[in-house]
């Protein structure tokens, strides 16, 4: 903790009880931090090692030579008259809200502290939010202090100081305003998928239902996405297929068994669905047809004139305390 940092909590400690109502309430927290046992200064040693953590959240929509040059020229610049990286670990396609652990060169990371001839002294990442996301720093911090290995920030300007009051809130605060922005982000994009399918019966992605094929629906509505080339894509009957699809529910309506349908078209050597796209059902044999193959395709709103999305969660077993989401059905006729 700087001098002059310290002189301000002395004061602040001394005022009267009205006073300390009217702060806010980061310095009220300040305050209430006990300042008996001062901890001395993070040691800046020169030669240090470095470690550079970096991550990027989608091999999609980023580029991964540009998101690892940036950050790794961050890390350069604080660490440079301190020491060298000498490793890295980089995650491509982790999203910030896993743990370090379920992080695989993250997971390397760590591994790495357990050994003696790691090879470096201390981590530095070029940015707070590649690395953390809410209070994964302060459930990583005892990890760091029982090998000795120090992280640099560039919002530190250098080493956290775990025990250093001023840093401590500093942590908090970037882990909630990294928190917050993955919030808005899905907030926003949920949203407006929501208001595509809903609104505009839009086809939103993922494999096409059985029955059907993507067909072109014309330019993209955003003006730089169709300067890019992107066009939007719907659904339509695929010819090959549609005509099976319309048999099994002429049939069930006929009071025909599942296990009847499933044997007729098994009978009938009609491929089932993982037989007609093999290269998107590589874990599927798609030999034949099976009961719930036919009950997935008779229970399916699509199949009715809806719109529907959302309709399979996509989360892992970290958004687990996550609450289900219904799924958006939209449907311009009567059925």
């Amino acid at each position: 903790m700087s001098g002059s940092t310290a002189k301000i909590l002395r004061i602040n400690v001394g005022v009267s009880d009205n006073q300390s109502a009217s702060l806010d309430p980061l310095t009220r927290w300040l305050n209430s931090q006990p300042q008996n046992v001062p901890q001395p200064p993070i040691q800046r040693r020169p030669g240090l090692r470095f470690a550079f953590y970096g991550r990027m959240s989608t091999v999609e929509h980023q580029d991964r030579v540009t998101s690892r040059h940036w950050q790794r020229d961050c890390a350069t610049e604080l660490v440079a008259a301190h020491g060298v990286i000498v490793a890295e670990y980089f995650d491509v396609g982790c999203s910030r809200r896993r743990g370090w652990r379920q992080r695989p060169q993250a997971a390397a990371l760590l591994a790495a502290l357990d050994d003696p001839d790691r090879g470096f002294d201390a981590i530095v990442v070029g940015e707070y939010e590649r690395a953390f996301s809410a209070n994964q720093l302060q459930h990583l911090a005892p990890v760091l202090e029982q090998h000795a290995v120090q992280l640099w920030l560039p919002e530190t300007d250098g080493p956290v100081d775990h025990h250093n009051p001023t840093h401590q809130a500093l942590i908090m605060m970037l882990g909630a305003q990294s928190k917050r922005e993955v919030q808005r982000a899905r907030f926003r994009v949920v949203t407006a998928m929501r208001a595509q399918a809903r609104e505009q019966g839009r086809y939103l992605g993922g494999r096409p239902p059985y029955g059907y094929r993507l067909a072109d629906a014309g330019p993209h509505p955003n003006a730089a996405q169709a300067r890019w080339g992107r066009r939007l894509q719907r659904l339509e009957p695929d010819p090959a297929t549609a005509g099976h699809v319309r048999w099994m529910f002429a049939q069930r309506l006929d009071g025909q068994s599942l296990a009847s349908i499933a044997r007729a078209l098994n009978d009938a050597g009609i491929r089932c669905p993982s037989g007609v796209d093999p290269d998107r059902n590589p874990h599927r044999s798609g030999d034949r047809w099976t009961l719930r193959t036919v009950a997935a395709i008779l229970a399916n709103p699509r199949y009715t004139g809806r719109q529907v999305w959302n309709r399979q969660p996509a989360h892992t077993d970290a958004d687990a305390s996550r609450s289900e989401r219904e799924p958006i059905r939209r449907n311009p006729t009567v059925d």
